[in-house]
Parts: structure tokens; sequence; C-alpha cells
């Protein structure tokens, strides 16, 4: 799949984790790709299920987590600095064609409708640190990972 440096990116869950948390393991290479991104003139996408991840995993997997307050105020943050996709019947419509191309279940459901989200709205640049869960859907958009 053919991109160029100045197509839109779709950024992933991960790598607004590594972001906004210093003690990540990531932490540099997620700032520096998204400084570089934003550099170039890269249009940076998310989405709302992807505002939701963030939010889980920020309020359940640190010790201690981090306070409500500091979540809500970074995700009013990545609403200011990305281009949000909104998730409606096109992103549905992605989805059912997409489901019998591949070989999931489960918690990937949710993999897949990020994929369905970018194609719905014509996006091809995956930025993740997930490289593994978004393989299966190489033929529809290109993975760009955070660590090669």
């Amino acid at each position: 799949m053919a991109t160029t440096a100045v197509d839109p990116v779709f950024v992933d869950a991960n790598i607004l984790v590594y972001s906004t948390v210093p003690a990540s393991p990531f932490h540099t290479q997620a700032v520096k790709a998204l400084a570089d991104l934003r550099a170039a003139g890269t249009v940076l996408h998310t989405s709302r299920q992807i505002l939701r991840e963030y939010i889980a995993v920020l309020s359940s997997r640190f010790v201690p987590p981090v306070p409500m307050p500091t979540i809500l105020a970074d995700v009013r943050r990545f609403l200011a600095a990305f281009s949000i996709l909104e998730d409606g019947p096109a992103v549905t419509t992605e989805l059912l064609t997409l489901l019998p191309t591949v070989t999931l279940g489960g918690q990937q459901v949710h993999d897949a409708n990020v994929v369905a989200t970018m194609a719905a709205h014509g996006v091809r640049r995956l930025l993740t640190n997930n490289v593994a869960d978004f393989t299966r859907f190489a033929s529809v958009i290109a993975i760009e990972p955070l660590v090669p």
C-alpha cells in the first residue's frame, strides 16, 4: 500500500499513553514520533474509541492510578490536538465488510473497529506500537511501528 509522508496518520491508544506517561518504556519515542509528524505537517487523527481506551488504561493499569482530573485534562488536550474521526453508520458498514476477511474474535474486534474507522474516513496510515494486533489488516492499512 503506497502512502506518503504527508498522508494523514491515525494515532493508536498506546502512542497516547506512552506520550503522556514519562515512566513508560517508549515515552521518548512516542513524543518524538508525534513531534516529527506534526513538524512534517501531517494531520493526526484518533477516535473516541481510542480516547476511551486511553482513559481505561490510565485509570486501571498504573499503581497508583493516574488521577482522573489528570486523565481528563489529557483527553481535552487530545480533543484539541487531533482530528477526531467519528464512529457512525459508515464505520459499521466498513466493519461488517472487514470482519469476514480476517480471523479474529473477542477484544480483537476493537482493533478491527479502528481499521474500519480509518477506512470509513480515508486514513491509511496507523501509528502504533501494537504491530502484531494490526498485521492481519496490512492489506487495508499501512502500519507505522513506533519502534521498528
